[in-house]
């Protein structure tokens, strides 16, 4: 199999170990079935997620150096502000320490009990964030979106249909806002065309409902337009993140994901009345307006990597080496959402366990599973992360996955190639993955502390 050269080259290093197999499953033990309670150290090969875990570059590292870190008005703020107006185009940007602030500061300034708010699919911490208002987060994607074997270039596009038959059901005053996941994470890591953005958006102007994306991975999205929508192959990254944006009122991001930064994040708004309420929450809960809750040097990072995700030369690289991944996969006779997205992998657990109850977590125990016998960290998508309603119910998701995050800049093709063997072992043998009981949960994102036991 051929691979692309990295557009960059290694200058720093960080040791990692692989622990003896009856230590990991110790570690397992003690951490109640849950990889998210494992300390880092104890991992050997770390795929649980994206975000915050790029390496960042050193025009990064150089920036961190002109942190100001005066309390109001410092310069990195700034250089933050003119960054995401050059790509965004909005008036107001609010910086926050990470995404879910940003979610939460928008919906608690807008959605209400018996709220309805409709995407393509809403994430964990959006769909936390909107519940917590009462409201309900409805999934929306289309058809192809929920096939794992669907091979749609664009299985993150949002069901118009749907989404005009439930504002004439419930009215455009039920619905404070319309949603847009862009790539769509909990659906695959897919994409969502310019063609589907553009109309959802002419549909929430008809009835006068505020449109807002998502745009943690807003820069890999672009590519994926830019490689298969046409008209688009000669238009730079830039000017296509300006037209998505174009479409929108404003947008949360997590900046730890296509902002190459460990930290931060911001909302972004035409809308200058809810600005002014949102930046006087800000103050309350995340700091001046100025910094919100980051350090001037994360300011700066953030600022950076921001413009070094819209390289192309990266952009290729980046998703290149999730294609081939799970090209490596499947070669290995292990199922994977098609086609491979822009920032992971997904297996479909479904397909890979086909005789494992859903009630005893198939996901879940192959995350654990991944981990006993190889060292890997993953994260469930599936019935435990999306599985509990809002009244206490239990209600699986169409699609069970794992989802195999890429750091970014991070991980070699040879570190892939171990993930891949990891898989295989497990595939010649079922057995090592056991099914799975919860003794305690959490009320909300029961996922990151969750605690089960085997059997």
């Amino acid at each position: 199999m051929q691979f692309l050269p990295e557009p960059y080259r290694t200058k720093t290093v960080e040791r990692i170990k692989l622990l003896p197999r009856d230590e990991r499953q110790r570690k397992l033990v003690e951490a109640h079935y849950n990889v998210f309670k494992i300390a880092a150290g104890d991992i050997f090969i770390d795929l649980l997620t994206d975000s915050g875990t790029s390496a960042m570059s050193d025009n990064q590292w150089a920036g961190l150096m002109t942190g100001d870190e005066s309390y109001a008005g410092c310069n990195n703020y700034f250089n933050f502000e003119n960054t995401i107006k050059s790509i965004t185009g909005y008036t107001n940007v609010i910086p926050a320490h990470q995404g879910r602030v940003a979610e939460n500061l928008l919906f608690t300034n807008i959605a209400s009990d018996g709220d309805i708010v409709p995407s393509n699919t809403h994430f964990d911490t959006t769909r936390a964030n909107i519940e917590h208002q009462k409201a309900e987060a409805l999934n929306l994607v289309i058809d192809e979106g929920i096939d794992p074997k669907s091979e749609y270039d664009f299985k993150g596009d949002i069901d118009l249909k749907k989404v005009e038959d439930l504002i004439k059901r419930v009215g455009k005053d039920k619905i404070p806002v319309g949603m847009l996941t862009v790539t769509n994470n909990a659906g695959g890591g897919q994409p969502v065309s310019m063609e589907n953005i553009r109309a959802y958006s002419e549909l929430l102007r008809e009835f006068d409902i505020p449109f807002y994306l998502d745009a943690c991975r807003y820069a890999e999205n672009c590519y994926f337009i830019k490689q298969r929508e046409k008209g688009y192959k000669d238009k730079s990254i830039m000017e296509i993140a300006n037209e998505m944006f174009s479409y929108a009122d404003g947008c949360t991001m997590s900046a730890k994901k296509d902002g190459l930064a460990n930290i931060g994040g911001f909302l972004a708004t035409n809308d200058n009345k809810l600005a002014s309420t949102i930046t006087n929450m800000l103050i309350l809960i995340e700091g001046f307006p100025t910094y919100g809750g980051m350090a001037g040097r994360d300011l700066e990072a953030v600022a950076r990597g921001l413009m070094e995700a819209l390289d192309e030369d990266y952009l290729r690289y980046r998703t290149e080496q999730v294609r081939i991944f799970g090209e490596m996969l499947e070669e290995g006779g292990i199922p994977i959402v098609r086609p491979p997205g822009g920032h992971a992998i997904f297996v479909d657990a479904k397909s890979f366990l086909p005789d494992f109850p859903r009630d005893e977590f198939p996901g879940w125990a192959l995350t654990v599973a991944l981990y006993r016998e190889g060292g890997v960290r993953a994260v469930e998508i599936g019935g435990i992360m999306l599985g509990k309603q809002p009244d206490g119910t239990e209600k699986y998701p169409e699609m069970e996955l794992v989802r195999l995050a890429i750091p970014r800049r991070v991980y070699s093709m040879a570190h892939l190639q171990y993930v891949v063997d990891v898989f295989k072992k497990i595939r010649d043998d079922k057995s090592l993955v056991k099914p799975l009981k919860i003794v305690w949960q959490a009320p909300v994102l029961r996922h990151f502390t969750i605690q089960l036991d085997e059997g």
